[in-house]
């Protein structure tokens, strides 16, 4: 199905406007189309495609709020959920800390709608399926992974005049492919899906897988380390989560709290989050509709700002940086398109420079131990080899590591002169490899 287009998602909204009785009324207006190529086994088992059309609506009495949604978008489904969210609003006791929806303000247009992304069919996408499979069965090995591609189109319209409108399109590929005693993986995330080669993706994994069988157990303990892009993805991830958030700011979970304008990360470590950078996947308004901003987090290791929506920026004193959630969320101001700036290694110059260490090629069930200072616990996944006098001289079996991810940004050695885009649970990033002194692995694999 083709997007609504502009027109129709103010339309939507203005109907809900309409008949919305509140004294300050939201529209968060959504449709889109996601189709997802399975595969296992080295084949093909699953197709499927879905379209959808959202409208979620933010209603405001006094200080109370309360939030509906919708996929009904008939006008009569419209001026219900309109109904039921200042229906809800009556319901709720009052936020004293709450002052207004955000008015408006100009934001940037940005193209991020690539047609043949959009239009990338299921044919097109079996093909790289298929390259993947057929390098996996010439190695007596099985792959596994899924491909998406996806377009979609959003629009925020509020009752004080904002209204703000994007259209984008991506891809996003993973694959693992699996021996008897080792895996390994590769992904990507593009606004061209044409950009996919399945034969490069093959490789890395195959390789990977290959180079990995029939591990060793290795002792745990400190080593350093050589992590790859997929593993560095997983440490933004937490940071966007745990630290840039205005929440956790104020409310003192944050490593940032406190400590703005201080170093809390080597001085060759810079992190920031860029809505508007084409080098990611780009969105120019939040939740709220609010342009967002570029926020550097840390740059040259200082602490700089953390991300902000209009209610923190109420209770801090702080203006919206543009990175509200949409209305209903418990998670305040979250980054979603985070960067960490490249360096001038190679990674085979990272290996030459390791005496003894480990290589990880990502992380598997991360959970926090320490939030304050990231510290977390984890599995080593789909390829970990040692590392001696320069090269790596052999796989080991996976390990276990309890470590703080801030204290490893004070600890980076190299930082590699490529990045490569990920897809995570919370956000985005652009994140290049990583050589870190003094990991702590605090379990192996039997």
């Amino acid at each position: 199905m083709a997007l609504h287009g502009e027109h129709e998602l103010q339309r939507l909204a203005r109907t809900v406007l309409a008949a919305s009785e509140a004294d300050q009324t939201e529209v968060l207006a959504a449709s889109g189309t996601s189709a997802l190529t399975r595969f296992a086994n080295n084949y093909i088992h699953q197709n499927v495609q879905e379209t959808d059309t959202s409208v979620s609506v933010r209603a405001v009495l006094g200080k109370k709020i309360g939030v509906a949604a919708t996929d009904v978008v008939s006008d009569e489904g419209l001026r219900q959920v309109a109904q039921r969210a200042v229906a809800l609003a009556r319901l709720q006791q009052a936020n004293d800390e709450f002052t207004s929806l955000p008015g408006p303000a100009p934001v940037q247009r940005v193209d991020a709608y690539n047609p043949r992304t959009a239009a990338f069919s299921p044919e097109q996408r079996a093909e790289v399926v298929r390259r993947i499979c057929e390098a996996a069965v010439a190695e007596r090995l099985v792959a596994a992974g899924a491909f998406r591609t996806a377009e979609s189109e959003s629009a925020v319209l509020n009752s004080l005049g904002v209204w703000a409108y994007h259209r984008e399109a991506s891809a996003d590929i993973n694959t693992v492919v699996m021996g008897e005693t080792s895996s390994g993986n590769a992904e990507r995330l593009t606004l061209y899906a044409e950009s996919i080669d399945g034969a490069v993706l093959a490789a890395e994994a195959i390789d990977k897988c290959r180079r990995g069988a029939d591990p060793r157990m290795l002792e745990p303990g400190t080593y350093d380390v050589i992590l790859e892009e997929y593993a560095v993805a997983d440490m933004m991830d937490y940071f966007s989560y745990l630290s840039f958030g205005a929440q956790a700011f104020l409310e003192k979970r944050s490593f940032m709290s406190g400590r703005l304008g201080e170093r809390v990360m080597g001085e060759n470590v810079s992190i920031w989050d860029d809505g508007l950078s084409l080098d990611g996947v780009p969105s120019p308004f939040d939740g709220e509709g609010v342009a967002r901003q570029r926020v550097d987090h840390v740059k040259n290791g200082i602490a700089g700002d953390v991300a902000w929506d209009t209610y923190y920026g109420g209770i801090g004193g702080h203006p919206s940086t543009g990175h509200a959630l949409p209305a209903g969320n418990t998670e305040g101001a979250l980054p979603l398109n985070l960067f960490m700036a490249t360096g001038d290694a190679t990674k085979q110059e990272m290996i030459a420079s390791i005496k003894r260490g480990v290589w990880v090629s990502r992380f598997w069930y991360t959970r926090p131990v320490h939030p304050l200072n990231v510290t977390m616990t984890g599995m080593t996944r789909d390829g970990t080899f040692l590392i001696e006098d320069g090269r790596i001289v052999g796989p080991v079996k996976n390990l276990r590591f309890t470590q703080s991810y801030l204290e490893a940004m004070s600890q980076v050695e190299a930082i590699g002169k490529e990045s490569m885009l990920l897809q995570s649970f919370v956000c985005n990033s652009r994140v290049p490899a990583l050589k870190i002194r003094g990991w702590n692995f605090t379990g192996a694999t039997e």
